[in-house]
């Protein structure tokens, strides 16, 4: 069967843009402005807590593990900073090595932060697809994952890109699957997380070219079709024609950059009768024509 998961993360074409070392005394308080990056951060030792898109506060300790596929707004602070504190300027120790707040004595933060960039145009369309956060507390292959990507971002050895670009693939994926069954929000995770849902997403990721209706993936999954749509679109955040519908056009933005298919090709690739369909369906989704958009691209 297909790994859904896996496949979401491929499309995104994950690459590293920055990872740096930092370390905190004292009290001290960082704000960043971010457009939309992932984001992503290990707590090697102390603690800190974190404010994502002006929300509540979130206490990291030592062995924690966060993942923000799209960050906007982002404050990292000491455990006892003071709500009002202004901003603290980092000063740079070294190359990608940063202190913050008291810059003698010892420290009660060292972490790893990194932020990377989605190099697929349907970036918008796959992080919809996944949690707003991952915190992930214990889990030592995270953080070793986290310290290779660092490494590898500050070397100059041969392949350098190759192996930063498979070590986020990984550094991802372990992310995601490690949140176990989440107890809050929406979206892909949390729908392979749930024996039943998980069966029917991984046979719309196995063939997409299929013509699924809501009542054969209620057979898949074992539930009657009312329990399984309702079901679904509460778990995963959306219906599941819908959901369906998000991954063959990902899919097929896909197949018409490569150039290598016909239309008609295409259409049958995604789960569509003719060209004609496939063509009002996805006009429909992305306000122009598969033709145009194998010319010129996503729009502006």
């Amino acid at each position: 069967m297909s790994d859904p998961l896996s496949e979401v993360v491929a499309l995104l074409q994950p690459t590293a843009r920055y990872s740096k070392r930092v370390e905190g005394a004292g009290e001290w308080c960082i704000r960043r402005d971010i457009p939309g990056e992932p984001f992503y951060a290990a707590v090697l030792e102390g603690g800190c807590q974190l404010m994502i898109n002006e929300g509540a506060p979130i206490r990291l300790q030592a062995g924690d593990f966060v993942l923000i596929p799209a960050v906007h707004a982002l404050v990292t602070a000491s455990l006892d900073a003071a709500p009002d504190l202004p901003a603290t300027l980092p000063t740079q120790l070294g190359e990608d090595h940063f202190r913050i707040g008291r810059q003698h004595g010892p420290v009660d933060l060292r972490m790893q932060v990194g932020h990377c960039q989605f190099g697929s145009p349907d970036a918008a369309l796959l992080v919809a697809l996944l949690p707003a956060l991952v915190h992930v507390r214990g889990e030592a292959r995270l953080t070793a994952l986290v310290r290779m990507v660092g490494d590898e971002a500050r070397s100059r050895r041969p392949a350098r890109e190759v192996v930063l670009e498979r070590l986020l693939d990984v550094l991802l994926i372990e992310a995601l699957r490690s949140r176990g069954t989440p107890a809050e929000g929406t979206g892909l995770v949390r729908g392979l997380a749930d024996e039943r849902l998980a069966v029917a997403l991984r046979a719309m990721h196995a063939r997409p070219q299929h013509g699924w209706t809501v009542a054969e993936l209620a057979d898949q999954a074992a539930l009657s079709r009312s329990a399984f749509s309702a079901r679904f679109t509460k778990v995963v955040g959306v219906a599941p024609m819908e959901y369906l519908l998000t991954w063959r056009m990902a899919l097929a933005k896909r197949l018409l950059r490569t150039r290598e298919l016909s239309l008609e090709q295409v259409a049958e690739r995604v789960g569509y009768s003719g060209a004609v369909t496939f063509s009002v369906a996805f006009a429909r989704q992305m306000g122009m024509s598969p033709t145009r958009y194998a010319r010129v691209g996503e729009p502006v």
